[in-house]
């Protein structure tokens, strides 16, 4: 296990890796945490590690004491930091990692976080979603003339009842409005053909965020995806009497691309 430092615009993010047992190179897991990232899913690192493959974990600028403010723009640049971060040779030799082998993972916002990032970089081999967070970005984009306050109202109301402690420089305003300002770009279905030639891992529980993901896995179909798998697990969105299943799901995931 290594601790260190990711460099994001100025800031130094704290990151853990799970380094596989052998010389390596070892394909590389990026697993991202949610908002505010309670539930970090460690577990699945330590399993995934097993498995023979190293995963890097870090909290995003502004969240959990790693420095700078936190924003959900700034945790797509904080993501594209850790890739550019594992794809550095001396880096990847100290991690005994493959830098040219790099699958996402991400649990709610994290998800969201993986599917956009993922979309943006082709070389990402593959992307897995655990009940992945549209961040309300569904809901603004049908908003009628004069509705918009009312709706950062609410988002700002629930974002707010998730917990902000962990999370720095910002405000549930703040980051509704910014939900807001980026509702087109952050479209989740119109990211399905960037992914089409990509194996997708889409799970979803009794969250409430099925529906979402249930399109953007049509979405991709009709990209002409045919590397889906979708599952549905029944329990909560930390998947808390479910683990077990949960990690099954990942590893048939990443079993699945070790013999791809």
């Amino acid at each position: 296990m290594e601790a260190f430092q990711i460099p994001s615009h100025g800031a130094m993010l704290n990151a853990l890796a799970y380094i596989a047992p052998g010389a390596g190179p070892h394909r590389v897991v990026l697993l991202l945490h949610g908002f505010p990232g309670n539930e970090k899913n460690l577990d699945l690192a330590q399993t995934i590690r097993r498995a023979g493959w190293d995963v890097v974990y870090f909290d995003y600028r502004g969240s959990w004491g790693s420095p700078g403010n936190f924003s959900f723009t700034h945790s797509i640049e904080d993501t594209r930091a850790a890739i550019a971060y594992l794809r550095d040779p001396a880096n990847a030799k100290k991690l005994r990692s493959d830098p040219g082998y790099i699958v996402l993972i991400g649990h709610s916002m994290g998800g969201f976080m993986a599917r956009y990032v993922g979309a943006q970089d082709p070389a990402i081999k593959a992307v897995g979603l655990i009940s992945a967070a549209d961040m309300g970005v569904d809901r603004m984009q049908l908003l009628k003339p004069g509705e918009e306050k009312t709706a950062v109202a609410s988002l700002a109301g629930h974002l707010a009842a998730e917990g902000m402690a962990p999370l720095a420089g910002c405000t549930p305003e703040s980051l509704a409005n910014e939900v807001l300002a980026n509702a087109a770009g952050w479209n989740v279905v119109a990211l399905a053909p960037k992914l089409a030639s990509r194996p997708m891992l889409v799970i979803t529980s009794d969250d409430g965020l099925a529906p979402s993901n249930d399109a953007f896995v049509e979405a991709l179909h009709k990209a002409g995806n045919d590397e889906v798998t979708a599952i549905h697990l029944s329990t909560d969105h930390s998947y808390s009497d479910e683990r077990i299943a949960l990690e099954k799901a990942v590893l048939d995931g990443l079993d699945y691309l070790q013999h791809k």
